[in-house]
């Protein structure tokens, strides 16, 4: 009795091994690895050329969008902002000091840029927003309107919405005493 029962176990055991071996081989079973991962993969996109980019510019400009941001930037008002961003632009390049003077805590009204402050460089008004984690928000805070200090930044950018550029703040200081110092994403950027 003892032979039979292991020999009914044993071809149990061979006959389900062999069922669950085949079982992902069958049509339309999620069950094989290689085929799903071979559906999942996404196609990289492979970077454009400059005769690519300016094609794909063209065609931006051609669109409601990008004949408004056109007559914007052919505007005063966004001539000005230009005219703003070349005074600083050799700083921005070299990431070297910039002194200015707090002129306002709060960003224009409907602007929604985050955290930031209202800024005067070379008697220009900037936009200085701040990509700060909540560790650095209390010394942010302690900000006050006439304040003077000194900012590094890697970025200045600009918007037909806004009537300042936009200055995206990597490092500020305060009385000799360091305010904010951006922390880089962990995974890039």
């Amino acid at each position: 009795m003892k032979k039979v029962m292991y020999t009914l176990m044993l071809s149990l055991v061979v006959l389900g091994g062999l069922v669950l071996s085949f079982a992902p081989f069958t049509e339309g079973s999620d069950a094989n690895p290689e085929v799903k991962n071979e559906t999942a993969k996404k196609p990289i996109q492979k970077r454009l050329s400059a005769a690519e980019i300016d094609i794909e510019m063209k065609k931006w400009e051609a669109t409601p969008a990008g004949i408004q941001y056109k007559k914007w930037e052919a505007s005063p008002a966004g001539k000005k902002v230009d005219a703003a961003e070349i005074k600083i632009w050799k700083h921005i390049k070299n990431y070297t000091n910039m002194e200015g003077v707090v002129t306002s805590l709060s960003l224009p009204p409907g602007s929604k840029l985050g955290l930031g402050v209202m800024v005067k460089i070379k008697d220009e008004n900037y936009i200085v927003t701040f990509d700060a984690q909540k560790s650095q928000l209390e010394p942010l805070h302690s900000l006050k309107v006439n304040d003077k200090i000194i900012i590094k930044s890697h970025n200045v950018s600009h918007a037909p919405k806004y009537a300042y550029p936009i200055l995206s703040c990597g490092y500020l200081e305060r009385d000799g005493k360091v305010i904010f110092k951006r922390i880089p994403r962990k995974g890039g950027c």
